[in-house]
């Protein structure tokens, strides 16, 4: 057993470190018939919950990461796992869930900027897409790449949180799209100022389509903090935060960005083989000082400014979290079950990737194709008025936006 370590955040706003271990159980390849995995759900999930990767940030302008993994409920441990958690969502089940099996990026590059350094991030990518029969991505084959916020090879120092968070990613993105490439930019700490400028660097690093950024503050203004976000022609995701309906957080409140909620994923007798519902942690709220979307003109969000989200995925750690190769020390790693709008924020961006289709600002193509969505139509995040801020509902809603990929049309 491994001892679970919450360190307090620096006053760099450095995240709060979990260490635990995730239970052992067989590698799943593909969706299970409906019954026996609604089933197997059950079983592996009851007695656990969800911890953060990260400590709440103290700031506004400090983010946390939203990452969340399953530990046990007796301990909050969990046994060190040598296989995939047999509950956890793998590539081929992400795939299956948003109509993105044998979809092709041709080698488009998915960003993805999170704080600190993670020394043995190729390695771990390498285990994940290993277990999964995906291809190698490697720094040496020219999938992977991995600089500091300005671009450069003295990479910052290891925070295990925000390590875990990373791995979240990579491994989301490489389930999504399996041939995209990934470029990781690591911040110097977790403050938006440095979060932007390593955004602005993943922006600037050639064929980059996306870039996925799973972390938030508070919500905070455009017009001091946006042209660290403005980037047209490059479609860039933000996780909208697991706090359920609390208010906006940036950059998910940013008038430059798709924000991205979250829904509770699980199979089902449907014809989709699907069923989808608001996920009761992820974000939702009406950001106080940035403008709406122009191309969310037509909807109802409740908002007289900028709404959040505008699409979403699976983000519930229970029902969604995704099976994750991740540090739990600055040497070792394990299996866990990982979720949280840090899980939805990426699997978009790499959508976005395989679409091709990142022209002007990407956030308002689903506005434009909302029949390339599924509508995501019940739960909640919590209590509001109105209603669409926190319910799910047909067509808009706070918490899933628009609805999850139905393939890349939307996109």
């Amino acid at each position: 057993m491994t001892r679970k370590i919450l360190a307090a955040a620096a006053a760099a706003g450095a995240a709060a470190i979990l260490t635990a271990v995730a239970p052992a159980g067989p590698a799943t390849a593909a969706p299970a018939p409906a019954a026996t995995q609604a089933a197997q759900v059950q079983q592996q999930v009851t007695g656990k919950h969800a911890e953060r990767l990260c400590a709440h940030a103290a700031k506004k302008t400090v983010a946390s990461c939203y990452a969340e993994v399953l530990v046990n409920d007796s301990t909050d441990l969990a046994p060190r796992a040598a296989a995939p958690v047999s509950s956890a969502k793998t590539p081929a089940q992400i795939q299956s869930a948003y109509k993105l099996t044998g979809k092709k990026s041709g080698g488009r590059t998915v960003a993805i900027v999170d704080a600190y350094g993670y020394p043995n991030l190729e390695r771990d990518l390498g285990v994940f897409r290993s277990q999964y029969g995906l291809s190698s991505c490697t720094k040496a084959n020219g999938c992977l790449k991995v600089v500091n916020q300005t671009g450069g090879t003295s990479l910052p120092s290891t925070d295990v949180g925000w390590a875990g968070e990373q791995a979240l990613d990579v491994d989301a993105v490489s389930a999504a799209c399996p041939d995209c490439k990934i470029v990781v930019v690591q911040a110097n700490s977790s403050s938006i100022t440095d979060l932007g400028k390593a955004t602005q660097t993943a922006a600037k690093q050639s064929g980059v389509a996306a870039i996925s950024n799973s972390y938030g503050g508070g919500d905070l203004s455009d017009s001091q903090f946006g042209t660290y976000y403005n980037h047209p022609g490059i479609a860039v995701t933000a996780s909208t935060g697991d706090d359920g309906y609390q208010g906006a957080s940036y950059p998910a409140s940013s008038s430059y960005v798709t924000a991205v909620g979250g829904t509770s994923l699980s199979a089902s007798s449907s014809s989709r083989g699907w069923t989808e519902s608001a996920w009761s942690g992820a974000g939702s709220g009406c950001s106080s000082s940035n403008a709406a979307l122009s191309a969310a003109s037509s909807y109802d969000t409740g908002c007289s400014k900028r709404a959040m989200a505008d699409v979403s995925a699976a983000a519930d750690p229970s029902a969604g979290g995704l099976s994750v190769y991740y540090p739990t020390s600055a040497s070792s790693s394990t299996w866990g079950q990982i979720g949280g709008t840090s899980e939805s924020a990426p699997i978009v961006a790499a959508v976005y990737a395989l679409s091709g289709n990142t022209s002007g600002y990407a956030n308002a193509k689903p506005y434009a194709t909302p029949s390339g969505l599924f509508d995501v139509t019940t739960g909640s995040n919590g209590s509001c008025s109105p209603v669409q801020r926190c319910s799910a509902g047909s067509g808009y809603d706070g918490p899933t936006g628009l609805g999850t990929p139905n393939g890349t049309s939307a996109f």
